[in-house]
């Protein structure tokens, strides 16, 4: 009995940098057994896997690929949109006021 592969990508992006992949993988293979598969996490040892997509779609690391997929490991955001934007509001009233 044979095994069937698939082809993903692996996808991380930095300010300055951007990372892509291409893995081929057994059929069945989760997202983190892609980005273990990959050579991200050799030159990215300190990545943190604890946010990644599908195509912009979040996804747990247990989430098992299909051809083509592309799976997305994210960064922390360095602001809360939420946080930055009510700030923005109270400035621009302070400004007017």
């Amino acid at each position: 009995m044979s095994t069937s592969f698939i082809k993903v990508e692996v996808a991380y992006a930095l300010p300055e940098q951007q990372y892509l992949f291409e893995v081929l993988v057994p059929e069945g293979t989760t997202a983190e057994q892609a980005i273990q598969a990959s050579p991200l996490l050799k030159i990215m040892p300190d990545i943190n896997l604890s946010k990644v997509g599908i195509f912009s779609r979040p996804v747990d690391l247990i989430s098992v690929l299909r051809e083509g997929d592309r799976v997305e490991v994210y960064r922390p955001l360095k602001a809360d949109p939420r946080e930055r934007r009510r700030k923005q509001v109270e400035h621009e009233r302070a400004d007017s006021a």
